[in-house]
């Protein structure tokens, strides 16, 4: 069976954009074994000078390799984060900046660096509260989910948006997730 691992970045209770997440992950899981690491969890230190120090002696926590060795082993990388500040949690850069492992994500040669990682398809999951859409300049989550896929070697992005969720009904906030649902269940299904 085929491995997705997914990076749960759904911070509060009562996420919405866990509820999606969760809809889609069970969609996912008729086909692939599936692992979830809840940054809700753990307490990743922001990667700075003595972490920095540590990498370059070639000492990197083992559970932080492990981890990374398991995104790079993924047949599927799938990430549910809601958009905070123009961009997503903290905790989940935070994740990415801990997992960001030479010779394990990614390596370089003498002329620029690869990805080692094998997802040939990354989803994203988001919920948000204003009416920005996929793209749109003051949407900085998807710019900097494609930029680490490059370095790390991930394949294609998909992206599974619900937004305004702020300015709705709680009927309307409740068709948004379902149709973020659905058609987040049709991409699933090709994935």
């Amino acid at each position: 069976m085929k491995r997705l691992f997914h990076i749960d970045s759904c911070l509060r209770s009562g996420s919405r954009t866990k509820l999606i997440a969760d809809a889609l992950i069970d969609r996912l899981s008729e086909r692939y074994e599936i692992e979830t690491i809840k940054l809700s969890d753990y307490d990743f230190p922001v990667v700075k000078d003595d972490i920095l120090n540590e990498r370059s002696s070639g000492y990197v926590p083992d559970e932080y390799v492990q981890i990374a060795k398991k995104i790079a082993a993924a047949d599927v990388l799938v990430i549910s984060a809601p958009f905070w500040d123009m961009s997503f949690p903290s905790a989940l850069k935070v994740f990415l900046e801990n997992m960001s492992l030479f010779n394990v994500t990614f390596a370089s040669n003498e002329k620029e660096c690869y990805g080692l990682c094998k997802a040939e398809k990354v989803l994203y999951i988001t919920t948000r509260g204003m009416n920005i859409k996929t793209g749109d300049e003051m949407e900085q989550a998807t710019p900097y989910i494609k930029a680490i896929s490059k370095l790390w070697g991930l394949g294609e992005l998909h992206v599974i948006a619900a937004e305004n969720i702020d300015y709705s009904s709680p009927e309307q906030i409740e068709e948004k997730i379902q149709n973020a649902i659905k058609e987040g269940e049709a991409l699933c299904d090709a994935f």
